[in-house]
């Protein structure tokens, strides 16, 4: 039986078609009843905890990938379609969709784009948002809204796209998307290196990040007797090779580091998001024991197994620096004590007319998203 946060909802619905799950949330919404999107069930841990849960809409039924174009270098599935299961069909044309999300595997495409969640690649490619091209949503009143296309070339207009990208099903159900996808790299590269101190560490981040073909991943992970950092490089052979030989970092260690570091998950988790240059004073604002692996050229921390009492200071750092600290996983509890989202933000009162435009009834998510 599927649980958010220890509510189990009434009735589980697993549609198969897009069609089909439109017709339960509309059926649902006319009932007052509350309903949760689910996907992979990967980051069910996100949000606060929900005020009602009467039924669980899964989307695994929706696993089709409608279009793959290679020519084109796009792609269009339906929202249940795992990462892996779309890799693997990009890769016979030797094409990725560069997302590599933490909590792998297992991501449903629709779960990734609600819940905006990346990994390592951000460096180079930015979140979803960059090269999500087109969405098909199912609203609460039980119709099927697109928006964008399938190519990247759209018709001009309103970018709906990213409003419902990281709302968490609380505008509606996301049943399809479009991307642009990437070729694969001609040459893959990765090397470590580490440090005792966080400001030597960081100086070396720099370092990375400074060359004229700069990495397209680092991770500067805390391990308990260092501060170790993995940095990625992609391009031409000769390039990569390069800016190796320049950089004067070792081989890693693991053959399949971003594998194993892309299965990183936790009971207690913390994303501190803040501009890059602030990210610094951040790390240096943990606890000294503290247990992170950061993205030094996005300007995000993952922070893992903290005590309560030590968020609300790093908190308030990261808001006052721009930027924001919310829960990815946590207990019930603490996510009632703490709050998933932290401070609202200036826009809370249009994003909350945006939610009556969307969704007037409540249907959605009710009390999980910031509104």
């Amino acid at each position: 039986m599927v649980t958010v946060d220890g509510l189990k909802p009434k009735a589980v619905e697993k549609p198969k078609t897009a069609e089909e799950l439109a017709g339960c949330l509309s059926e649902a919404s006319r009932a007052g009843q509350a309903v949760i999107p689910i996907g992979g069930g990967r980051a069910l841990g996100m949000g606060d905890p929900p005020a009602r849960f009467d039924l669980a809409l899964v989307t695994t039924g929706l696993d089709r990938i409608v279009e793959v174009s290679p020519e084109d270098l796009t792609a269009t599935v339906q929202a249940g379609v795992t990462l892996e299961a779309l890799q693997a069909e990009l890769g016979k044309a030797r094409q990725f969709l560069p997302l590599d999300p933490f909590a792998s595997p297992g991501h449903t495409i629709g779960g990734l784009l609600a819940t905006a969640w990346s990994g390592p690649l951000r460096q180079r490619y930015g979140t979803p948002r960059e090269f999500l091209v087109g969405l098909q949503v199912a609203l609460p009143d039980g119709r099927l809204a697109r928006s964008g296309g399938k190519v990247v070339k759209n018709v001009s207009g309103y970018d709906l796209n990213k409003l419902h990208f990281g709302a968490l099903g609380s505008l509606g159900v996301i049943t399809e998307a479009s991307f642009k996808v990437f070729p694969r790299p001609l040459f893959e590269e990765t090397v470590e290196a580490s440090e005792p101190q966080l400001t030597d560490a960081w100086r070396e981040a720099r370092r990375a990040l400074d060359l004229k073909l700069p990495p397209v991943a680092l991770e500067l992970v805390r391990e308990p007797d260092r501060h170790r950092l993995v940095a990625r490089f992609a391009g031409s052979e000769d390039g990569v090779r390069r800016m190796v030989r320049e950089l004067v970092w070792a081989p890693v260690g693991e053959a399949d580091f971003w594998q194993q570091h892309s299965r990183r998950r936790a009971g207690r988790w913390l994303r501190v998001a803040v501009p890059p240059e602030a990210l610094r004073d951040v790390l240096q604002s943990l606890p000294e024991a503290a247990s992170w692996w950061a993205h030094p050229g996005v300007g995000v921390v993952h922070w893992v197994d903290f005590e309560s009492a030590q968020v609300a200071a790093v908190r308030a750092a990261a808001e006052d620096a721009g930027g924001s600290a919310v829960l990815l996983a946590a207990p019930s509890a603490l996510k009632s004590e703490l709050g998933a989202w932290g401070r609202q933000p200036a826009t809370i009162d249009l994003m909350r007319r945006v939610k009556r435009a969307f969704d007037p009834a409540g249907t959605l998510s009710p009390g999980r998203y910031l509104v």
